[in-house]
């Protein structure tokens, strides 16, 4: 629906998303999406925190999962925050922080809801949870031994790893096109924006063994709440469109 302050389809067509909320067992929004769906303006974790509360209690979405979650533009850390709710719609936050990488690259988004379906398909099965309604654990079960936190820690570990070996190919590709006379940097705007685009696209096929077999580099950390839910004092986001 749109990242970083602006929408990418028309503001009448947001009702159309949120009225499907309710049929959801599992939504993955950005930061920016998140806000969209909640109304809930965020620019902390406490206001992501009120923003999953509300999506949980008002929706009824068992499981949620912000993405690419960052409060300070230069921070070199970039989070995912996740939920399954209790059975009073209460949330079980986790939050994984992985380092940011300085490159662009498109499809990550389709990547990671690719991976979370097969693995949190492959740790409800672990738990024995298929016979349950939506996957939802007991209420006892605590945050970093949900499903959704296990297969998160695997879908990163698989994504970080290989958008990392993306960029070092994609470096290397593209000093091999800058020559002894630096014609990458004499091409036009245009057509240099178009060849690092290229450069950057997602190493998935030669990397099959990362996405079979991760290396789990972060894991999940256990995410209080440090301010009651309170829908009075929630601020209303206004959004920018294109």
């Amino acid at each position: 629906m749109g990242d970083e302050g602006r929408i990418y389809v028309n503001e009448d067509v947001v009702p159309a998303y949120k009225g499907l909320l309710r049929d959801a067992d599992l939504i993955l929004p950005n930061q920016f999406e998140a806000e969209l769906l909640s109304d809930v303006k965020i620019t902390s974790t406490s206001d992501l925190i009120d923003a999953i509360t509300k999506l949980h209690k008002d929706h009824r979405i068992p499981h949620i999962i912000v993405t690419s979650v960052r409060f300070d533009p230069s921070s070199p850390v970039l989070s995912v925050i996740g939920s399954t709710s209790s059975a009073d719609g209460s949330p079980r936050l986790f939050k994984i922080d992985v380092p940011a990488i300085d490159c662009f690259f498109s499809g990550t988004g389709d990547m990671f809801a690719a991976l979370i379906v097969v693995r949190l398909r492959e740790a409800v099965s672990d738990q024995g949870l298929f016979s349950v309604k939506s996957w939802q654990s007991p209420d006892e079960v605590g945050a970093l031994d949900l499903p959704l936190a296990k297969a998160t820690e695997k879908v990163l570990g698989s994504m970080h790893t290989i958008l990392q070996k993306t960029k070092m190919a994609r470096d290397v590709e593209l000093g091999k096109m800058s020559g002894p006379q630096g014609a990458l940097e004499k091409e036009s705007e245009k057509r240099l924006h178009l060849r690092k685009t290229k450069a950057a696209e997602v190493r998935l096929v030669r990397n099959l063994e990362d996405l079979r077999n991760p290396a789990i580099q972060h894991r999940a950390q256990a995410l209080s709440k440090t301010e009651s839910w309170n829908p009075a004092k929630i601020p209303q986001p206004t959004y920018q469109t294109d």
